[in-house]
């Protein structure tokens, strides 16, 4: 009783201090799309063990296509752009300083949680080697801890963009996106259509920044009062019907995310079928954003969606170190049902469903530690000059070994 009592008062104090013209529903559509994130990692992705006890990634969705519709919900980055453009847009409009500052402070925000967690495992890889880890559940490790990461860069470049799709919402309003779309939808018939056959490969790499840029202007829009309501179900109801439309008749795979030994995947690079998605979301995003406000006026939750949005990347970048660190212990133990075996069964998800929990509960502890390379360090600070630079040192020498995999 005294827990829930506690918890209570930390709600009651977090409204308390929360500023009146805080926008909620924005934080709380942030929050979704960030618990999204390792739900949808955790819930997909696995491991199988071979005969020397190395762990390998795989995924249900290769035995289960039926989950395909699960990526549907669980693939929100559409929204997390969406929200993302949204706060730039404000921001940027508030700034004080030159337009280079602004955006420096931003890309700062972004690199330090990223190099605090490849200089961590560039430090506990050998550690582990020497310990009696083997080299392929490592490389195993490096592919999931980089995973994530292509996000923050992805993020990077859009947001050094602001200005321009600030200067594009003016000019074009709510369709100031719809260029991106066409753009995307002209790669993707390049492609997939008649031609793809004297079609480059690396043609369809054209699609990563429109793709990604696509409901990040959506957000700019929004933000500069250039989408409303009217806007919202036009998003709402385009973007579904256009999904089907993909799906049915032009039979893009279903999976949001990438299928191992799949000849297509929908996300790397985005095909059309991410940014129907992305306009779906979005604009039930707009259209559901008063409904939420008036539900996070409530502290009980509010409070959550304050510290999952304090945490946002240390949760991007540490998740998928949590199930880590669940699963390379268990490799010494053998088959763990759920953990390192295979996710070919009915029984293997609910067995993944049951350690989730313990998931969360290690990004929880690991959170509390790894918290503090999203705060900026104090000035003055004796010894940060030496310490940022072999902490690029060994994040640079991890990228490398991970990156070799590819």
């Amino acid at each position: 009783m005294s827990a829930l009592a506690t918890l209570r008062r930390t709600a009651d104090r977090i409204d308390r201090q929360t500023p009146a013209h805080r926008d909620r529903a924005v934080d709380g559509l942030r929050a979704l799309a960030l618990v999204a994130v390792p739900t949808g990692h955790w819930l997909l992705g696995g491991f199988t063990l071979d005969a020397d006890g190395a762990l390998h990634n795989a995924s249900p969705l290769s035995a289960f296509g039926a989950l395909a519709p699960a990526s549907w919900i669980l693939q929100m980055l559409g929204v997390f752009f969406l929200v993302g453009g949204y706060a730039s847009a404000l921001s940027y409009g508030r700034r004080t300083g030159s337009t280079a500052s602004w955006l420096k402070g931003r890309a700062v925000r972004l690199g330090r949680p990223v190099l605090g967690v490849t200089a961590v495992w560039a430090l506990a890889a050998p550690v582990l080697y020497a310990a009696g880890v083997p080299e392929a559940t490592l490389r195993t490790a490096a592919t999931l801890v980089v995973q994530p990461l292509w996000f923050v860069g992805v993020y990077a470049v859009v947001t050094a963009l602001t200005p321009y799709c600030v200067r594009a919402a003016h000019r074009l309003g709510r369709w100031a996106a719809a260029p991106l779309l066409a753009s995307v939808a002209a790669v993707d018939f390049l492609r997939y259509g008649p031609f793809a056959d004297s079609v480059p490969s690396w043609l369809s790499l054209l699609n990563i920044l429109p793709g990604w840029l696509f409901a990040y202007q959506l957000g700019v829009s929004w933000g500069e009062g250039r989408v409303g309501r009217r806007g919202g179900w036009l998003l709402l109801a385009g973007g579904t019907a256009l999904f089907a439309v993909l799906l049915v008749v032009f039979h893009y795979p279903a999976s949001m995310v990438g299928v191992p030994g799949a000849p297509r995947t929908n996300s790397h690079p985005p095909s059309l079928l991410v940014l129907a998605l992305a306009a779906g979301q979005s604009g039930a995003a707009v259209l559901l954003r008063d409904r939420l406000a008036r539900l996070l006026a409530r502290p009980a939750l509010w409070g959550p969606v304050v510290v999952v949005n304090l945490c946002a990347m240390t949760v991007l970048c540490w998740h998928q170190t949590a199930m880590l660190a669940a699963a390379v212990p268990g490799s010494f133990a053998g088959a763990v049902a759920g953990l390192t075996t295979a996710p070919d069964s009915l029984g293997w998800i609910a067995a993944r469903l049951a350690w989730m929990p313990v998931f969360a509960v290690l990004l929880v502890v690991i959170a509390r530690y790894a918290r503090r390379f999203e705060s900026a360090p104090r000035p003055g600070r004796k010894g940060a000059a030496v310490r940022r630079t072999v902490a690029g040192v060994l994040a640079a020498g991890f990228a490398v070994f991970a990156l070799g995999l590819a």
